[in-house]
């Protein structure tokens, strides 16, 4: 996603989030309301996501993810895919998603790395080009169209002042689902916009800071999706290893009641639950 260095601090409300018990920050659903309908056994759902192709997500990521069996969505640029087709090809034979994250990763031309491919001169149809070209490369070199969009840097507009757009509901016709970034929690599954998911940045964080917001999301019965970048032992935009596995082994115990899959499983399931079809367009769900 960007290239800008974060802050090394949470954001306030996830650092009441990592100081707080989950007990009391959960919110109780609303009175009389059924709790949402996730598989048996399951109280919320988990999406392990990483953009941008790096080359440790095939090298240290996937590998890693494979040994617990635990599934996760992964939004490839072109130019990082091309130095690792064969990697990414065989994650889809293990069953992760590969999902779209633009063809140029155009982000705000605040960011130093994106003046000359800023949003502001972007139109509503040049980011569907840049998109599109994105989901051409998918199905041309990896064999399957993207059904899932992470928007880079999180930013989902185009134009400046008065001429700003929203891309997303390019994105809503276009996918099945839209990811965010650096969101503050988890999505409601029975009320979510598909085309518009919260994420939480994953990134430089321990287990012991993201476990606060796992056990949010089971207590509410939410759906959480955490967003990295690079996998390793530490450095800038990197997930730590460590703390993957730790969540692997935690959303594999069954006692857990957390459903950890891909943004396209849970979302497949969220469609059939609400029974009113695909809220934000794109291709129909695919039967798990």
């Amino acid at each position: 996603m960007n290239r800008l260095r974060p802050s090394r601090f949470l954001p306030w409300a996830l650092l009441a989030l990592a100081t707080t018990p989950a007990a009391a920050t959960a919110q109780a659903p609303p009175a009389g309301a059924a709790p949402f309908p996730w598989p048996p056994g399951k109280k919320a759902a988990l999406s392990l996501t990483f953009d941008d192709a790096r080359e440790s997500q095939v090298e240290v990521g996937i590998p890693l993810l494979n040994e617990h069996g635990v599934k996760a969505t992964f939004y490839v640029l072109p130019g990082g895919a091309r130095k690792r087709l064969a990697g990414w090809m065989a994650a889809l034979v293990a069953g992760h998603e590969i999902g779209n994250h633009s063809s140029t990763h155009p982000c705000t031309g605040n960011f130093a790395f994106s003046r000359e491919n800023a949003l502001e001169g972007y139109t509503l149809e040049r980011i569907e080009r840049d998109v599109s070209e994105a989901s051409l490369f998918a199905s041309r070199e990896l064999g399957r169209a993207p059904s899932g969009f992470a928007y880079p840097c999180g930013q989902s507009f185009v134009g400046r002042g008065e001429g700003v757009r929203s891309y997303v509901p390019v994105v809503a016709r276009l996918f099945r689902t839209g990811r965010l970034y650096m969101g503050e929690d988890s999505n409601d599954p029975a009320f979510c916009d598909l085309a518009q998911l919260l994420a939480v940045n994953l990134d430089g964080l321990p287990f012991e800071e993201v476990r606060p917001l796992v056990d949010k999301a089971v207590a509410e019965g939410r759906w959480l999706i955490l967003a990295g970048h690079e996998i390793g032992e530490g450095g800038f935009q990197t997930t730590r290893a460590a703390t993957l596995a730790a969540l692997c082994r935690l959303a594999k115990d069954p006692s857990s009641g957390l459903w950890v899959d891909t943004v396209e499983a849970v979302s497949a399931h969220l469609l059939r639950q609400r029974g009113t079809g695909p809220l934000s367009g794109g291709p129909p769900p695919k039967p798990e």
